[in-house]
């Protein structure tokens, strides 16, 4: 919880009475490598940070292929539609790519806690603008190299994930086959 309160404390000003208010709505939840935070065509229930581990997005094209779009490290905030709403339903996956633990919040404690702290909607909108450009930075870059400059710049920007991510996954969202990864990664060595 130490590390959520820490997080938000970057983007905005509370007041120890707020972040007791805060912790008392929050839970721990563990998650297993391959388990779900949610899942394409059902509500999400929960908003979590994570503190420990690799989450990561990934859908599947109309033929059935998976792609994944990103992975998410420590310290980042899992909002995604509106997080206010109480029935969003995503069309992507979001899965533990190791084992994570996060903190989290029912839907209902969220709202509670946007509705009690007067400044909370605008730190959250912050965070939710400094990932934002993260995710943009990350992805756009990728469209126009070719596979073995994206290989060497994913290792440049993520250093953490190369040995924490399997190469199926990173070849998915690098946009290539394991295949093509792992004689990318031959000729690098």
């Amino acid at each position: 919880m130490k590390e959520f309160i820490e997080f938000i404390l970057q983007f905005g000003n509370l007041s120890h009475q707020q972040t007791d208010f805060i912790s008392k709505k929050a839970k721990e939840l563990a998650l297993n490598k391959d388990e779900f935070f949610w899942e394409a065509g059902k509500y999400v229930l929960q908003i979590g940070f994570i503190t420990h581990g690799i989450l990561r997005i990934y859908y599947y094209n109309n033929k059935g292929d998976e792609h994944t779009r990103y992975f998410i490290e420590e310290n980042h905030l899992i909002l995604d539609g509106d997080s206010n709403e109480t029935n969003y339903m995503p069309a992507e996956y979001l899965q533990a790519v190791t084992d994570c633990k996060l903190v989290v919040f029912s839907k209902k404690d969220w709202k509670e806690i946007s509705d009690t702290i007067v400044d909370w909607d605008n730190i959250i909108q912050k965070i939710t603008a400094k990932h934002h450009r993260e995710k943009l930075e990350r992805r756009s870059e990728l469209i126009s190299q070719d596979a073995s400059t994206r290989y060497l710049e994913f290792i440049e920007k993520f250093p953490t994930l190369v040995n924490r991510v399997s190469l199926l996954y990173i070849a998915s969202y690098l946009g290539i086959t394991q295949q093509s990864l792992s004689r990318i990664r031959k000729n690098i060595r």
